[in-house]
């Protein structure tokens, strides 16, 4: 879920409305930040090495050493991390998020901003999202559009889930390339958000996608 919130105290947008807990990203530790980043490139370098079993070994219980000392002290399931955009519009998400997520280094990090259409982002994709050699997992692409469409929802009417959403593939999707992915509105039927986004490689529309979401209403 994406939540559309304004910076004051809480109301039906806000996640804690939800009985959500809430941070700022601005709040987010650098250190915690570098080390999502780093974690990410970690696991890019295990999905492709070819290294000695005797590195494998070490390596993996130095990992398992550090799991643990981060595992001492875990956020609350459903925490929701607020960030504000280009144009000053406040957009929040869960903090974990696979596409998005702040602090999940398997998310492609897919921030969203707004355009005079909707939302709008440049992410570049390595062998971690691979499906087909050298392209995409097409599942990937589906998250990455789903994502877009449900933050534009959010951002043009109110926090709302995904009832459907059908995309269509016109052509591969390559790895290592500027992706850029952009969403819009198409119309509002009561509680019912009619949206839509493509993804674009090299100015040409690789995948497309129409979806339905509905408005969530927070609990009286």
């Amino acid at each position: 879920m994406t939540v559309n919130t304004q910076p004051v105290t809480e109301s039906p947008d806000d996640p804690r409305a939800y009985g959500l807990p809430l941070v700022d990203a601005h709040s987010i530790p650098a250190e915690l930040r570098t080390l999502v980043s780093r974690v990410h490139d970690l696991v890019d370098a295990v999905a492709n090495t070819e290294v000695d079993t005797d590195t494998l070994a070490e390596t993996a219980a130095t990992v398992e050493e550090l799991t643990g000392r981060l595992n001492v002290a875990r956020r609350q399931i459903g925490t929701m991390v607020r960030r504000e955009l280009g144009d000053g519009t406040t957009l929040v998400g869960t903090i974990t998020n696979i596409v998005e997520g702040e602090t999940n280094p398997a998310a492609p990090q897919l921030f969203l901003d707004r355009t005079d259409e909707g939302l709008r982002a440049e992410v570049t994709l390595n062998t971690v999202y691979q499906g087909p050699p050298g392209l995409v997992h097409g599942g990937w692409i589906a998250a990455m559009l789903d994502q877009a469409v449900g933050s534009v929802s959010a951002v043009e009417t109110s926090p709302g889930l995904t009832a459907n959403l059908e995309i269509n593939y016109r052509r591969p999707t390559p790895l290592f390339t500027p992706l850029e992915i952009t969403s819009w509105v198409e119309r509002v039927e009561g509680r019912k958000v009619f949206v839509a986004g493509r993804i674009r490689a090299h100015g040409k529309v690789t995948a497309e996608a129409t979806g339905l979401m509905i408005q969530v209403e927070a609990a009286e």
